[in-house]
């Protein structure tokens, strides 16, 4: 009788055994040594990042000395660093990168650009120059052109983080921009003529036709009729002349108050803040240096939206501790109206002859709090900015009741002031044209989140059959036909 020798089966693990209990502690003790392998790694790569940008801005190098290594001590290594986080920053949810927009800058002749300045120069007694690039542009309101156009020129490896990126290759562009000085050549002429000259009056009509013949006749505009252009007529009257012939285009404007919906919309267009002309506070947040409650400081007597001005005026030029003054554009009028918005807690801001006026940007970057009066006003950058968080809002027609808008300001605390001008400090690189990641890097910025819509119009356009040769093009997308072009 044979006798067969039985394997002995492992008991079963009790959870609550020894060696169970080591086994979850060893797997226990795996995944958090993963964890922190991956935490540590990150954490060296973050803090790799901050050095490359402290050297680069602390301790920046000559741009003469910088050679093709790739050195954390060089403006051009920041820059690859600076490009890659932007390329995270706007990965889309499928995980593909989102490359900045390409843009074509073109080159516009003379007389559209450096050719206004030149002629605004020879208007107040100036004399003509060998190289007209040398001319300075002149301060005004309206100098966003300037300061695009000037950003576009630079050499990329000084445009750090811009969401667009200027190409030479026409081919390769998604966006073409215009740079033509539309706000400057409306103040060409001076409304009182400093000095008698032989020179032609300069025509800005004349100059508004030329720019759009000269444009008309190029190949990318006429390949989508200008869809994929981006043109700046930030002046409430610049390009009035040829506005319906620039309506397809992305248009860079303050407001609209002088257009039609059916030449520009918040769809497709942009909406810029001033250039501010007063000087920036560069104090801390409070209240203590700030003895007047309400400020303002312009012209007292506006068309249209702006009448409701010298009924503010009635109303407020007697109290106390508010100043309410008539004061004209010159040097002296911007030296006081910048002490005024610097020790006020408030300023007042009713719409000019449009919706819009220079004013609210000088407030936000004097932290002091706008108080906003001008029912139809469109504000820049509202996708990012929560104005309600920067400013009060008063409709017309409340504001100009009697001793409403004071009880209203006199009510809100000290404490409520300092969350307003903390907010503000937080915003106000927003509105200023001269910082490095500052104005011009926003307006670059909406731009480029336009040219979906763009590819979209641009395609829809060439499946839809027009009905009436006669039929309008439509700027924005106010329409649902649906023809299809079935020869394309």
């Amino acid at each position: 009788m044979s006798v067969r020798s039985k394997t002995r089966k492992p008991m079963p693990t009790s959870p609550f055994s020894p060696s169970s209990t080591a086994q979850t502690l060893i797997s226990t003790m795996a995944r958090k040594s993963s964890v922190l392998k991956q935490t540590l790694a990150s954490f060296v790569v973050v803090i790799f990042v901050i050095y490359a940008l402290f050297n680069t801005f602390f301790h920046p190098t000559d741009s003469s000395k910088l050679d093709s290594t790739f050195s954390f001590n060089s403006v051009n290594s920041a820059s690859v660093v600076l490009n890659e986080l932007y390329r995270e920053s706007s990965s889309n949810l499928s995980g593909k990168f989102t490359t900045p927009v390409k843009i074509y800058l073109y080159d516009l002749p003379r007389r559209f650009t450096y050719g206004v300045i030149e002629h605004h120069s020879f208007a107040r007694g100036g004399h003509p120059v060998a190289d007209l690039s040398k001319l300075k542009y002149p301060g005004h309101q309206h100098m966003a052109e300037w300061y695009l156009y000037s950003d576009l020129i630079r050499p990329e490896n000084e445009r750090v983080g811009s969401p667009v990126v200027r190409v030479l290759d026409p081919e390769e562009a998604d966006l073409f921009y215009v740079p033509v000085f539309s706000s400057l050549s409306l103040i060409v002429n001076p409304i009182r003529p400093a000095v008698e000259s032989e020179k032609p009056v300069y025509s800005d009509e004349e100059m508004q036709e030329a720019m759009m013949e000269w444009l008309q006749e190029q190949e990318f505009w006429k390949r989508n009729n200008g869809r994929d252009h981006v043109i700046i007529a930030q002046d409430p009257n610049a390009l009035y002349r040829v506005i319906d012939r620039i309506k397809n285009s992305v248009l860079l404007v303050s407001d609209f108050g002088r257009v039609r919906s059916d030449q520009a919309s918040l769809v497709k267009d942009i909406i810029l803040p001033y250039s501010h002309r007063i000087n920036t506070y560069t104090g801390d947040i409070g209240i203590e240096n700030r003895k007047t409650l309400l400020f303002f400081m312009g012209n007292r007597y506006r068309k249209e939206g702006g009448k409701i001005r010298d009924l503010l005026f009635q109303i407020l030029e007697a109290e106390d501790d508010i100043i309410i003054k008539h004061g004209a554009q010159s040097r002296e009028s911007r030296r006081a109206a910048s002490h005024g918005m610097h020790t006020s807690k408030f300023c007042l801001n009713p719409a000019g002859d449009t919706p819009s006026a220079c004013r609210l940007f000088d407030s936000i970057v004097s932290l002091c709090v706008p108080v906003i009066i001008s029912d139809s006003i469109e504000l820049p950058f509202e996708d990012v900015i929560d104005y309600r968080k920067i400013a009060i809002f008063v409709e017309s027609s409340v504001a100009v009741k009697p001793g409403y808008l004071v009880s209203v300001l006199r009510a809100l605390t000290p404490e409520r002031i300092l969350e307003y001008q903390k907010e503000l400090k937080e915003v106000k690189h927003y509105f200023q044209y001269e910082e490095p990641d500052g104005t011009v890097n926003e307006i670059w910025r909406q731009v480029s989140q336009k040219l979906p819509l763009i590819k979209l119009m641009i395609n829809r356009e060439k499946r839809l059959v027009r009905k009436e040769l006669t039929e309008p093009d439509c700027s924005c997308i106010c329409s649902n036909k649906t023809g299809i072009n079935m020869l394309s």
